[in-house]
């Protein structure tokens, strides 16, 4: 049975306080309230809790030291403001601090149980250990719990106590050394070499000799013989990384070795068995090689006895907080520094960003957040432009834009969010559609012959 969620609602007016904790409970959670700062303080350091909903305007402590507070003892729980109209500028430090949301009042009931319940959700994803998703499966190197991963650990699971080749497909970036490794750890081989060869970075005139070997005075410069990695290789693994790059001159040699099990090192005469696993990899799409007479059609279905097919990060986004949180600790440890917490808006933008460079990408994002942050929070100004760009929150530097500037901001964000659905965004903001479409004129988001400036194919709903 799960665990009933327990709200922390603040807020002096006696009657708000009232009729929406009466309304919280009748959604389903728990909830304990207090009238001042100082009283919520009290009780979070006695009871843990899943959300706070924090008025701005309180006696003594304010909403903004409370946030401040919450910030400085790293207590991360998904806060969302509540604030009077007039205090736009107000709600835009709120979420500078880490507030998860803010909502104007009065506030919508409806809107105020969503904002709550998705705030739980995000923030339950981003806390899970990612201990837990390594014992569902016998590859902890590899993160991921979503459906399109259940699918390969299925796969790896079952080729990895076999002798059969392996093709794994993929963009760059999406991991294909890394399951490659954990087939090989895994599997009957594991005592012996895992041998990489990146066909990409192997001149096309050395590279039988790296893969096979030659006898001393098999060609200008051969002053020794030397053994080719297959060589080297037997009894283990040779993962072949881009083997779409293979020259064609060098294809037919490499089918005959793989049916034959053996070969001759150039400038030989011996043929020399080895006993090697090949594990190979490609971005390219090889049945269009194929069909472009590029790559060798039964070399294709020597290799691709099992196919891998892994998902770029833009399919598997349920995946993003568990290696975020990997790559939080894995790059905080390598530089000597405390794990770093993260702001809410901070999370949203990594889950929203399509990573072109897939999980690359977003280790090297989390590196340089860690590395540029000074203070131990990674806020939005530490994600690189093309981030905060793309998913809508880069706004104007801070002392660089005035108040209209600010409520344009907030408002273009929640209408891109909602693909400019005037009235889902005028939900988010807590406002009327009618109240939404007065701002937008004055805003210069619509015209005076009432036409939006919209991106083409939106919505005015």
């Amino acid at each position: 049975m799960n665990k009933i969620a327990k709200i922390l609602y603040v807020d002096d007016e006696v009657s708000a306080l009232k009729v929406l904790s009466a309304i919280i409970k009748k959604a389903g959670f728990d909830v304990i309230t207090a009238s001042t700062a100082e009283e919520a303080i009290s009780l979070l350091k006695k009871t843990e809790v899943n959300s706070i909903i924090l008025d701005y305007r309180l006696p003594g402590m304010d909403g903004i030291d409370m946030l401040k507070w919450l910030k400085q003892e790293g207590i991360k729980v998904p806060t969302v403001m509540l604030t009077a109209y007039g205090t736009i500028e107000k709600a835009v430090e709120a979420m500078k601090l880490g507030a998860y949301h803010y909502l104007i009042k009065p506030v919508d009931p409806e809107l105020l149980i969503n904002v709550i319940n998705e705030a739980i959700n995000k923030y339950s994803l981003y806390s899970q250990d990612v201990l837990s998703t390594q014992l569902q499966h016998n590859f902890p190197e590899i993160i991921g719990k979503s459906k399109a991963m259940e699918e390969i650990f299925y796969i790896m699971e079952m080729v990895s106590e076999t002798n059969a080749n392996v093709l794994i497909t993929g963009e760059t970036g999406t991991g294909k050394e890394l399951v490659a490794r954990a087939i090989h750890r895994k599997s009957t081989r594991s005592s012996k070499p895992f041998i990489i060869v990146d066909c990409t970075t192997i001149p096309e005139n050395l590279i039988e000799s790296e893969l096979f070997g030659h006898e001393k005075g098999a060609f200008t410069g051969a002053t020794d013989k030397k053994i080719g990695l297959m060589e080297f290789a037997d009894g283990g693994t040779v993962f072949l990384d881009e083997v779409g790059e293979l020259p064609i001159s060098l294809q037919k040699k490499f089918l005959r070795f793989l049916q034959e099990k053996e070969f001759q090192r150039i400038g030989g005469t011996s043929r020399i068995k080895v006993d090697v696993r090949i594990i190979s990899a490609t971005n390219r799409n090889l049945e269009k090689d194929v069909k472009e007479n590029i790559f060798r059609e039964d070399l294709y279905w020597r290799l691709n006895v099992v196919r891998i097919n892994l998902p770029s990060l833009k399919e598997r986004k349920d995946d993003i907080p568990l290696l975020v949180n990997h790559f939080l600790k894995k790059f905080a440890k390598e530089n000597n520094k405390p794990i770093p917490q993260l702001e809410p808006e901070v999370m949203d933008a990594l889950i929203s960003y399509d990573w072109p460079g897939n999980i690359r990408e977003l280790a090297n994002v989390i590196e340089r957040a860690i590395v540029l942050s000074a203070s131990g929070i990674i806020s939005m100004k530490y994600l690189p432009k093309r981030i905060q760009e793309k998913t809508g929150w880069a706004i104007p530097a801070e002392n660089s834009f005035n108040l209209i500037e600010l409520e344009k901001s907030i408002i273009l964000k929640a209408l891109n969010s909602t693909g400019w659905n005037q009235t889902k965004a005028a939900e988010i903001l807590g406002i009327s559609r009618k109240q939404l479409r007065t701002k937008m004129k004055h805003l210069g988001l619509i015209s005076s012959s009432e036409e939006e400036v919209n991106p083409p194919g939106t919505t005015n709903l």
